[in-house]
């Protein structure tokens, strides 16, 4: 059996579970490690029974509970290589330090430098003919760092490229680039037993190849993020609103529609609006616009459309 559970889905965290055969798999984990669990009970999944976490993107309603979720499990988690070291970043920024402390430091290195040249050298010829010279041990490697010393510890990081499928145990991964401010983000497809799930949040502008892979597909999630006249009249200082608007931000319900009304082939069983905005959309905008694009042609009739819940999981979906 194939399933696709929403856990969350919007500005504060973002997180799904895919399953298909024997292999479970946690796209994002946005929500705390307790929160994520709570959710998955109440859905019906089990943790325990995870294989690994797959991340679109370093941002924090995508990442904030993934380090503390993969150690609970034991399990590996899948980034691009840029995506990894920017959540690396994120976790443990550089450290500033004022031009006083630059210049202690710079002495301190200095000193240390000058005692290491002084000191006498242990392997040299021993004046006395009766002393023993002793050998000195290589030192043993120090052990790695624990979580609590190292934030970014993870049991395990395997790399994928956008573009390069891969599998994870029964489930096959397409990932492929969006259009999104952040080191290398990406969408994925998910196919198991003949079935594929589409995964297309966080882009800008639906891009020429992000359409192209979510052809075919029997399950698709779809950014619905804000409501144009919304995010304009909104709180939002003006250089958010032009971030979200850019072709690196999110997707309006407009763009979403427009989508859904020209460049969707229809084959999805069921479509399913994400991400969407607390401060910049209704649920009831996002659904009247893609309804209207699906009304509009007699084949999308059939889809069934559903809207992802920031606060509480949508029920699974199995085919």
């Amino acid at each position: 059996m194939v399933r696709f559970t929403v856990l969350a889905s919007g500005s504060k965290g973002n997180s799904a579970v895919v399953s298909g055969g024997h292999t479970r798999i946690l796209v994002d984990a946005g929500l705390s490690c307790r929160e994520l669990f709570r959710r998955m009970k109440l859905a019906g999944e089990d943790p325990a029974a995870l294989d690994a976490i797959v991340v679109t993107h370093e941002h924090q309603d995508h990442v904030n509970g993934l380090a503390v979720t993969a150690r609970k499990l034991g399990i590996p988690v899948y980034f691009t290589e840029s995506t990894h070291r920017a959540w690396m970043r994120w976790l443990a920024p550089r450290r500033q330090m004022t031009y006083a402390q630059w210049l202690e430091q710079c002495r301190r290195q200095a000193a240390e430098r000058r005692a290491e040249t002084d000191a006498p050298e242990e392997d040299a010829e021993c004046e006395d003919p009766g002393c023993e010279v002793q050998t000195v041990q290589p030192a043993e490697p120090a052990p790695p760092a624990s979580p609590k010393e190292d934030p970014t510890w993870l049991p395990a990081v395997e790399y994928f490229e956008a573009g390069r499928p891969f599998a994870i145990g029964d489930i096959a991964v397409s990932p492929f680039t969006i259009p999104h401010d952040a080191a290398d983000p990406v969408g994925f497809v998910f196919a198991s037993e003949g079935v594929r799930m589409a995964f297309a949040t966080d882009l800008g502008y639906m891009a020429p190849n992000v359409k192209a892979q979510l052809k075919g597909v029997d399950l698709l999630l779809l950014e619905a993020n804000h409501d144009l006249e919304m995010l304009r009249d909104g709180p939002y200082p003006w250089s958010v609103k032009q971030r979200v608007l850019s072709r690196v931000g999110h997707l309006s319900n407009d763009a979403a529609a427009d989508f859904l009304a020209s460049g969707y082939d229809g084959q999805a069983a069921y479509v399913i609006l994400a991400h969407l905005s607390e401060n910049n959309n209704l649920p009831e905008l996002a659904r009247v616009a893609a309804e209207r694009a699906l009304a509009n042609r007699a084949s999308l009739l059939a889809n069934r459309l559903l809207l992802a819940r920031q606060h509480e999981p949508l029920s699974p979906i199995s085919f």
